[in-house]
């Protein structure tokens, strides 16, 4: 029997007592107090008055939405009238009628007992969502822009790989800039500046070729920052307990805005024109500031509107890792596992760049896909990452909870994350039909999602307190793969084929297995 039930039913017997409502707290209290009584529902409520005091019950909801009852001290007093049974019992500010035993307990709306730690997750879901529909939009729109403008092979790989000339420069920085103050800023600058630069690439690219460069190098600034400043703001408000499924999420965002772009860009190009694809898109970067304005702090103690029990709930469960006052460079700089995390990086966003930036162009010239074929037919292999990593991440969790080694997961993971894309990278140029080829990309990106749970893991392994800066180190590496990869690609497809690239890509994959099952340890090496 509840709370309620209790109270209720001391109405049904011969003898009447008033439980008399509590007063708010701005009235005055003019009503009669406890009464002694000789019977014993009387005695009961004078026992429950002299040690827990009756107080009103409220419904809090906390952060995993269970209800729980607050008794307050105030002490409230029985009447000797009996009261009229019609009229329903008063507890607190709530009214509650007999024949609503499950009533709901809260006047709170719904959108406000959502937590909020959770809306800060989606907003970095959204934000990554918008930055590789920015991103890979490009991708879509540069057939229409070559033909227009009369680009050859090189020119279209030197301005693909221009947007990671400022994807470069703002990896460490933006870590370090968002650590000094606070992500909330730098991702907010990282959208907006990004977003900017989106719609004015048309307007550039009329002007001539340099501008061009030029605003695809910005809008990689505003990216580059998007990663550190994601991952500073959710080590804040996401506990432990969640932080693999948010990470899992808000790195979901960006394979899915990639099939967001690659299927929406065909069709604006064919209604409205290429341009249409850089206004587009680059709007929606002010719709989310708007949003992460009203919404989003840098950390809970911030927060006006954090429940308590939620604040206690990311506090008290996240652990708290002392600041770096100072980075042990050469220390860091000789372990072989951390070069081992370098190089692995490097072959492994060599071939993920290409595929990222090439692959619409390749439908097109070798698979004969029209426009708008080229975009959706990219959709698979994007979703199919989108699913294989976390899928992946369930798998190597499973091992490490089972007892495997930490060190043997992270080995088996990232040699499925090099072969798998090695082996069907190596069959297209014996794929007999569209279709064949491309199942083949997308079960080359499906087991390239696999590296997540592989070198993308393994910097907290061997260096908790200096993961941030091993982050820094080993995606720069990855971002100088895109930035000759793409610029490469260019190169070879003037003077060779496309077999010519696979082949690259496929030797830097082996070479990339290689080390990494010789040097890297799941082990932590540094303190």
């Amino acid at each position: 029997m509840n709370a309620r039930s209790v109270l209720i039913s001391f109405y049904s017997a011969p003898v009447y007592h008033q439980i008399s409502p509590p007063r708010r707290r701005s009235e005055p209290d003019n009503r009669p107090q406890l009464r002694s009584c000789s019977c014993e529902r009387a005695n009961l409520i004078h026992f429950f008055s002299g040690s827990a005091r009756i107080g009103f019950i409220r419904r809090s909801l906390s952060s995993t939405g269970r209800v729980r009852a607050d008794v307050k001290s105030e002490t409230r007093g029985v009447a000797e009238s009996p009261p009229p049974l019609s009229e329903p019992v008063k507890i607190g500010l709530d009214y509650y009628d007999d024949d609503d035993d499950d009533g709901d307990f809260s006047t709170i709306p719904w959108w406000e007992q959502f937590p909020r730690r959770w809306v800060i997750v989606i907003l970095c879901f959204t934000a990554f969502l918008i930055c590789n529909m920015d991103r890979v939009n490009m991708s879509i729109a540069i057939l229409p822009m070559a033909t227009e403008f009369h680009w050859n092979s090189t020119t279209v790989g030197l301005i693909q790989s221009s947007f990671f000339w400022g994807y470069l420069l703002t990896q460490i920085a933006g870590g370090v800039w968002a650590d000094t103050v606070g992500g909330k800023f730098v991702l907010g600058f990282g959208v907006v500046w990004w977003s900017i630069a989106t719609m004015l690439t048309p307007i550039a690219a009329k002007l001539g070729l340099p501008f061009l460069l030029v605003v695809r190098a910005f809008m990689g600034v505003g990216e580059g920052v998007a990663m550190p400043a994601m991952n500073n703001i959710l080590s804040k408000w996401v506990p432990v307990s969640e932080r693999s499924r948010s990470l899992a999420l808000v790195y979901s965002g960006m394979y899915l805005g990639s099939v967001t772009g690659l299927s929406f860009s065909p069709m604006l190009i064919h209604k409205f024109g290429w341009p249409s694809v850089f206004f587009s898109f680059g709007s929606l970067g002010a719709v989310w500031f708007t949003w992460w304005l009203s919404q989003a702090y840098s950390s809970p103690l911030e927060d006006p509107l954090l429940s308590p029990d939620e604040k206690k709930l990311i506090l008290g469960n996240s652990k708290v890792i002392e600041p770096v006052k100072s980075i042990p460079w050469k220390l860091i700089l000789t372990k072989k596992p951390v070069w081992a995390l370098i190089v692995s990086h490097f072959c492994h966003n060599w071939g993920t760049f290409i595929l990222l930036t090439w692959m619409p162009t390749y439908y097109h010239q070798v698979l004969k896909f029209n426009l708008t074929e080229s975009g959706l037919f990219c959709v698979f292999p994007w979703l199919t990452m989108a699913c294989s990593a976390n899928f992946g991440g369930w798998i190597a969790d499973t091992l490490v909870s089972k007892g495997a080694s930490v060190t043997n997961v992270r080995k088996i993971m990232q040699s499925i994350g090099f072969l798998g894309p090695a082996f069907f990278l190596s069959q297209l140029s014996h794929a007999d039909s569209p279709a064949m080829a491309v199942l083949c990309m997308t079960c080359c990106q499906g087991t390239d999602a696999f590296s997540q749970s592989g070198l993308y893991s393994n910097h907290q392994d061997i260096a908790p307190r200096y993961s941030g800066v091993l982050l820094g180190l080993s995606n720069t590496a990855g971002v100088l793969a895109g930035v000759f990869g793409t610029a490469a690609t260019g190169y070879i497809l003037q003077h060779g084929s496309w077999d010519d690239v696979f082949n690259v890509s496929v030797g830097l994959y082996l070479v990339g297995t290689v080390v990494w099952n010789l040097f890297s340890t799941g082990e932590k090496i540094l303190d």
